[in-house]
């Protein structure tokens, strides 16, 4: 088989996968609506913050079949993988149609959904780049900017179904849908075979002087101490943007005073520039550096929340300003850490290895809406916390040099030595 011809048909695939999963960004777009169906079912009075603890729980469950499925992936390949997390994914969104409770929603939508999307998030995103040594960080933010694009797509789209039949119903149809689209498409990707060379591509020659293997697997990464600190990059890189995405909608009406229809189109002007944000990033990395091109996300970010701290009553101009360069940054590293981590650690165990990595951007997207809500209770304070994560992103890229430097340096030591 030609592989060098068929990866492009894998990554189309699992862009169309990556766009039905993305939806899990359009929560906003159900909270309201859904805060009302079950404020009328059980009589008690529910807020879409109220509600905000199931967007918090699927954001924050995916490592944890990221890793599973990524064992699995390594192991056996993809098909039964996505497959599996097609059926997850689409059947919590089904499941939530029928959620009579919060408690409800949680399991379905919350555990079940944001389980499913780990599973199926981190194959195509790992598989892809295995499939593609020679454009990483460009494939790495492709594959994760449909993701991201579908939050521009679903939530006028769920907001038409919703208007039309009612949250529940949206669920059931979404849900059903998106199931036998990744399903479907989980037939047309294949595992790539190891140690795969494109056509017409010459491996760079290794700057790894001291000759020693660098795809590493999950325990080898666990002891060296750069991982920890490009998690710690990756929690403060996407702090400020998870701590306002799935707010997005509610914080608009409140802080800027925008109707509905304004605040969903903030919504999805947020989504748009994190899709470009994933794109153009992963492609300058290819040519200026990962660690370079995060350093910069974060600079923006610290920009960008600075903007949205001042925002106030009306001042749509400046709010609109914020979340743009915010949907960029976050865009910036969601886009460039997948080829990072493969770059870090060898592109073999990555479907594993990037699992873990995830979890730092599970940790922000729990820890950043639980500030914006119970710390700084929905007012604009919460974006000065933000750009101290920011400004601690930033100084993390340094540490990163000194660490990696020193790292590589002590490895050179070891092989003279023997």
């Amino acid at each position: 088989m030609n592989y060098s011809k068929k990866r492009w048909l894998v990554l189309i695939a699992s862009c169309f996968i990556n766009l039905c999963i993305g939806s899990l960004y359009a929560w906003s777009v159900f909270a309201g609506p859904m805060a009302e169906h079950l404020t009328q079912l059980n009589g008690v009075a529910l807020t879409p913050a109220n509600l905000s603890i199931v967007f918090i729980i699927a954001n924050s469950v995916g490592p944890v079949t990221m890793i599973g499925g990524g064992k699995v992936n390594d192991t056996f390949g993809p098909k039964i993988v996505i497959f599996v997390g097609g059926l997850m994914f689409g059947g919590g969104m089904i499941l939530s149609g029928f959620a009579k409770s919060v408690g409800a929603l949680i399991l379905s939508y919350g555990l079940l959904t944001g389980l499913g999307l780990g599973m199926v998030y981190g194959c195509t995103i790992s598989n892809s780049i295995k499939f593609f040594p020679d454009k990483r960080g460009f494939v790495g933010g492709v594959t994760t900017a449909l993701f991201g694009i579908s939050s521009v797509i679903i939530p006028p789209i769920a907001a038409v179904i919703i208007s039309q039949t009612g949250a529940t119903a949206g669920f059931k149809i979404i849900g059903a849908v998106f199931t036998v689209i990744v399903c479907t498409s989980a037939f047309f990707i294949d595992k790539c075979p190891v140690g795969f060379v494109p056509e017409g591509w010459t491996p760079p020659v290794s700057n790894n002087k001291s000759g020693i293997e660098t795809d590493k697997d999950w325990k080898k990464m666990l002891q060296t101490p750069v991982f920890y600190v490009m998690l710690l990059l990756l929690t403060c890189g996407g702090f400020a943007a998870l701590m306002f995405i799935p707010l997005a909608a509610p914080l608009a009406k409140k802080l800027i005073g925008m109707s509905p229809v304004a605040a969903t189109a903030a919504v999805s002007t947020i989504a748009l520039f994190n899709v470009f944000g994933r794109v153009l990033a992963g492609s300058i990395s290819d040519k200026i550096g990962r660690i370079n091109t995060l350093a910069s996300a974060c600079v923006l970010s610290i920009i960008g929340s600075g903007f949205l701290y001042v925002s106030g009553e009306g001042d749509i101009t400046t709010f609109y300003i914020g979340i743009s360069i915010i949907g960029i940054c976050f865009g910036s590293f969601m886009g460039v850490f997948p080829g990072f981590t493969a770059d870090q650690f060898g592109a073999r165990n990555n479907s594993v290895n990037f699992g873990i990595m995830f979890i730092g951007f599970a940790i922000a997207g729990y820890v950043g809406p639980t500030i914006m809500v119970k710390v700084a209770k929905m007012t604009n304070s919460a974006f000065l916390i933000a750009m101290g994560f920011s400004f601690a992103g930033l100084i993390l890229t340094f540490i990163y040099r000194v660490v990696n430097k020193s790292t590589n340096n002590v490895a050179v030591s070891i092989e003279n030595k023997l």
